[in-house]
């Protein structure tokens, strides 16, 4: 039994299809018995898999709410095979104010796991995935963008887990997103994440970075929406034939990695950042990535971020103001699947 103090009158096990929220008890100055709502719906048709699906972990990422806002108004109980849970948005405050952290609490919700059943309103939410929801699914989809902060090459992604079993059912499913490349990382800003629970707990874990910063062009809703259904049909929990990369007029995934911290590159220094390569583009050790100007001395000059080895850039800066330290460009390199 649970300990934790979110209130719900879902029921995970009813047939059908019912919406409803999740209610996170926390005060403010207006209010004292006050509560977080976090939207769910839960599908349910039959006996088969149980398919959590979640967008909103960072406020400020926006693609992966569209395509589960559109599933939760298209889909009927007839469309399902098993259990779909859907949440367009762990965190209604941060999407409302377009940030990446919470308002409420100034949490990172990708930092609070396992979570706190008396903590503040992330941790709260951030135990009851973990000891209800989790549990109960076989499969965990958090689909993300690089934010505000970084514009990224679209991609499926996810971490290498230990267990092979695991680890081969997560490059399947990967792949099933259909993206151009599929994206191995490593966790170099911190511990705590969303999906390194679930993969402790020994789910399918599906991940995504759809694009990034504010400008959310067409082709990437329209790559995130296509890419999700042909995964949850991968899955068994939506009806259709699942659709090949050959089917979809794509060769073999190409996967890269980016899993030292040189690969991450960061400002040397504030000031005003220019990219200076296109993201997908391949670059060489010792290329100029980008480079850092002084407002204040402009006869200073800028501070520059080089490639530290040959790959692909897969992640470069958003916005043009950086702080030291900020991250600027991910540079990822091929890796032959048939290792994995």
């Amino acid at each position: 039994m649970s300990t934790n103090p979110i209130h719900t009158d879902l029921d995970y096990s009813r047939p059908g299809k019912q919406s409803g929220h999740l209610a996170i008890p926390y005060s403010h100055n207006l209010g004292g018995w006050a509560n977080l709502r976090v939207p769910v719906s839960v599908i349910r048709n039959g006996e088969g898999p149980v398919v959590l699906l979640m967008a909103g972990n960072h406020g400020d990422e926006y693609p992966g709410q569209v395509a589960i806002l559109r599933l939760w108004r298209e889909l009927a109980p007839e469309d399902v095979t098993g259990t779909l849970i859907l949440i367009p948005c762990l965190n209604p405050p941060a999407s409302k104010a377009s940030t990446r952290l919470s308002p409420l609490d100034g949490r990172n919700f990708n930092r609070c796991f396992p979570g706190n059943p008396n903590g503040t309103v992330s941790e709260i939410l951030a135990h009851y995935l973990t000891t209800v929801l989790f549990p109960m699914s076989e499969y965990v989809i958090d689909l993300h963008t690089g934010g505000r902060s970084m514009g990224f090459l679209p991609c499926a992604h996810m971490h290498l887990v230990p267990d092979l079993a695991q680890r081969n059912r997560m490059l399947r499913a990967a792949e099933a997103f259909l993206t151009e490349v599929t994206f191995l990382y490593a966790d170099v800003a911190g511990t705590g994440l969303l999906p390194t629970e679930a993969e402790r707990q020994g789910k399918i874990v599906i991940t995504t970075e759809m694009g990034g910063a504010e400008l959310v062009p067409a082709s990437i809703h329209r790559q995130c929406q296509a890419g999700l259904r042909n995964v949850l049909i991968h899955c068994g929990v939506l009806r259709g034939k699942e659709k090949s990369r050959a089917e979809a007029g794509l060769g073999p995934a190409r996967w890269v990695q980016s899993l030292d911290r040189e690969d991450y590159r960061f400002a040397p220094e504030s000031g005003l950042y220019e990219n200076c390569v296109e993201l997908g583009e391949a670059v060489k050790k010792g290329d100029l990535l980008g480079q850092v100007f002084s407002i204040e001395n402009p006869d200073r000059e800028p501070a520059k971020v080089w490639a530290h080895a040959d790959g692909i850039l897969v992640a470069n800066r958003g916005p043009s103001m950086v702080g030291q330290g900020d991250c600027v460009a991910c540079v990822a390199h091929d890796v032959d699947p048939r290792t994995l």
